[in-house]
């Protein structure tokens, strides 16, 4: 899998523990944000130390090829969130993100999305990607749309929301004969694995 990926404004990197302040400063300050839309903030918020032990767990997942989290990060500052998981059956991958308050109507989750179909389909050779969100959640049923992804199904009562009610989950979904007509296809990356080595795409293209 890739454990650098540049696009032509960002990079989406492996998280580190050494990011823990970082992490901790983009949650606290988007916490109202995020909250009514991420499942794991009603973990929320942890301590620092608690904050790397989670960054410790996730690049242990990556190395294990188990799940892929990448920070995001715009001019070496950290923007957001962005990942691959492995839990929506055999032969796909869920896409999921976040982005920190500040740095949200940029383009920059469609950019960070963009780079993870590609590496879904061209480098990990899926068959289907999903996105499930809150069918509230405006910005992300329109990058959904805007990448191509079919609306499949609402999922009724799927996980619980900052209240602890059960809420709806919207199912969006791209397979891979549909992959080479989308804007995605196209997008500018350029993606090394763990020793540097390149996986796909040039740096040619990263001009923003």
């Amino acid at each position: 899998m890739a454990y650098a990926i540049r696009t032509p404004r960002l990079l989406l990197r492996c998280w580190s523990p050494e990011d823990a302040p970082r992490r901790r400063a983009l949650i606290d300050s988007s916490d109202a944000h995020l909250r009514p839309y991420i499942p794991w903030m009603r973990d929320e918020p942890l301590s620092l130390s608690e904050t790397a032990q989670r960054l410790r767990e996730y690049r242990a997942d990556f190395d294990l090829d188990q799940t892929w989290r990448y920070a995001v990060l715009h001019e070496d500052t950290l923007v957001g969130d962005v990942g691959l998981f492995p839990r929506v059956g055999i032969g796909a991958l869920e896409v999921g993100y976040l982005l920190g308050v500040g740095h949200t109507g940029q383009g920059f989750a469609t950019e960070a999305v963009s780079a993870m179909l590609r590496i879904a389909f061209e480098v990990a050779g899926v068959d289907r990607v999903e996105i499930r969100c809150d069918p509230g959640n405006e910005a992300s049923v329109r990058m959904a749309k805007r990448l191509g992804f079919k609306h499949e199904a609402c999922l009724p009562r799927r996980y619980r929301d900052e209240h602890e009610n059960f809420v709806d989950l919207d199912l969006w979904s791209l397979f891979a004969s549909n992959y080479p007509t989308t804007v995605a296809s196209t997008s500018a990356v350029y993606a090394t694995d763990c020793m540097g080595m390149p996986l796909l795409g040039s740096t040619d293209n990263l001009t923003a």
